[in-house]
């Protein structure tokens, strides 16, 4: 099932922005059951231990400063192809970038402030999936 799943963070900023309910209209409009979803704030610590991969990149401690700074929304979702359908619903990481009607295109602000995170493989959806939720909170 690894391949039907992919794991997404609604970013502090778009939380803020009051795009929430936007961003999961988009999800579900695009096919995806949302599995497992919680609203929570990630620690300093969490988000270092999230984002360990990028530690020794010159942007790990704004990154991790601000994933700490305010709520997000984390959810597990699933889908045929969840990883690569998800990639091209959120579009390009810097939202000039990004294609019209991709929630970055929508709502992100900056390449920073990118407003959600998607897995980037298989592999790693399951390790954030993991990170984040137990299997009692999944359904």
């Amino acid at each position: 099932m690894a391949n039907n799943i992919t794991f997404t963070m609604i970013k502090p900023d778009a939380v803020k922005n009051n795009y929430i309910g936007g961003i999961l209209a988009m999800i579900n409009e695009a096919g995806f059951k949302i599995k497992a979803m919680k609203y929570t704030q990630l620690t300093k610590a969490d988000a270092e231990g999230f984002y360990e991969v990028h530690k020794e990149r010159p942007f790990f401690g704004e990154l991790v400063n601000f994933m700490s700074s305010g709520p997000i929304v984390a959810a597990i979702l699933e889908k045929d192809n969840a990883v690569a359908d998800f990639r091209k619903l959120i579009g390009a990481t810097n939202p000039a970038e990004a294609e019209e009607g991709t929630i970055r295109k929508k709502y992100a602000t900056s390449l920073g402030e990118n407003a959600v995170h998607g897995s980037d493989s298989d592999e790693n959806a399951a390790i954030e999936a993991n990170f984040h939720f137990a299997m009692t909170e999944r359904f």
